[in-house]
């Protein structure tokens, strides 16, 4: 096999390997907010970029939501998505979401506590490692640290 038809196979699997991973993601997400909540809707149109559909939800009592889908208390955040069969919590980084679906681990759902700068909705740069966490049932443990 010639490098020209090497590169090109190599190519073409990485562009089915991103494929795949994309295609993952559910196609609808709905997002829980507070209506006064401008980041709330930054963090709906990075979704949205990613090709899913976006139902905002903002008249809504949110600490209900979170109790009924199982967030700690510790990880509780502006808002919570529900994506599929799973609860984000939170300004949680994208590629932590897609390592969720890609993962697909038997818990409720994953979160990032408070509105970090730097996250899809959040103005400004990354300044220190995002723990990202799962929960199950309101108990939390490390998911992964971006």
């Amino acid at each position: 096999m010639n490098r020209a038809t090497t590169s090109l196979l190599l190519s073409g699997a990485m562009l089915l390997g991103a494929a795949s991973a994309q295609a993952a993601l559910p196609k609808e997400a709905t997002l829980y907010k507070n209506p006064q909540c401008g980041c709330c809707d930054g963090y709906a149109r990075h979704l949205e970029a990613m090709g899913i559909e976006v139902t905002v939800v903002d008249d809504v009592e949110l600490g209900k939501v979170k109790e009924d889908s199982g967030v700690p208390y510790s990880l509780g955040a502006c808002h919570t998505v529900v994506l599929g069969e799973y609860v984000i919590e939170g300004h949680v980084p994208l590629a932590a979401v897609e390592a969720l679906f890609e993962q697909r681990p038997d818990i409720d759902g994953i979160g990032l506590a408070g509105m970090p700068i730097g996250t899809p909705g959040m103005p400004g740069p990354q300044s220190e490692p995002y723990q990202v966490y799962q929960f199950d049932d309101h108990r939390d443990s490390p998911f992964m640290t971006l």
